[in-house]
């Protein structure tokens, strides 16, 4: 059931968030909205070291990387009335990329922080979640490799204490730790990945492109 202004900003009160946090999360009704929210922070470049922000530490350095974003996303759309779910992608010699999941009817979409051109925002027109997760296939890469290689099922954020990944003061590797080990599919065999063809200087050309540099 979605929710009103007042009832998200109660919402995420009750979830541990500050009046100020609550209401700027309160104000993203629906996942373009929260896209465009979490599209708007600066990249976290990790200066001190690896982070992975809560909900509340990353509106309060107003910077994140996927996860951190993810975090926001599904924290408002749990206060917007929908499920904050997650998704881990694994990559083959590459980091993960985790993204916030959403549905409308029957499809899948996905809100994504990246500073790259591709690993952003899907519209919700996929049927599986291996639909989605293969939207991302050709261009999740380094260098001139593509390196995806499973999805994860849908993590649900409502197993774990709000303190875990809304207010928590430290990093959330906890968080993090269960998504990595949960259960994950395969989106190649053996040998389509040994098959993959490199990328040419065109796209390479393109991968260069940051939001923010």
């Amino acid at each position: 059931m979605k929710r009103g202004f007042r009832q998200r900003v109660s919402f995420g009160r009750n979830i541990g968030l500050c009046a100020r946090d609550a209401a700027a999360l309160a104000s993203l009704p629906g996942p373009e909205d929260i896209q465009d929210f979490i599209s708007a922070f600066e990249i976290n470049r990790e200066k001190e070291g690896d982070t992975c922000l809560s909900v509340e530490q990353t509106l309060r350095h107003k910077h994140a990387h996927c996860i951190e974003g993810a975090f926001v996303a599904a924290a408002a759309l749990w206060m917007a009335g929908m499920p904050p779910l997650l998704m881990d992608m694994q990559a083959k010699g590459d980091d993960d990329h985790v993204i916030t999941l959403f549905r409308h009817g029957e499809c899948w979409g996905a809100i994504s922080k990246s500073n790259h051109v591709w690993l952003r925002w899907r519209d919700p027109v996929y049927r599986t979640l291996r639909e989605l997760a293969m939207s991302y296939f050709h261009e999740y890469v380094n260098e001139d490799k593509k390196t995806l290689r499973t999805y994860s099922t849908p993590f649900d954020l409502r197993r774990f204490p709000t303190e875990a990944w809304v207010t928590n003061k430290e990093s959330c590797w906890d968080i993090a730790g269960a998504l990595d080990s949960g259960r994950h599919y395969p989106l190649l065999s053996p040998a389509q990945s040994r098959a993959l063809k490199v990328r040419d200087s065109m796209e390479m050309k393109a991968n260069k492109i940051r939001e923010y540099v």
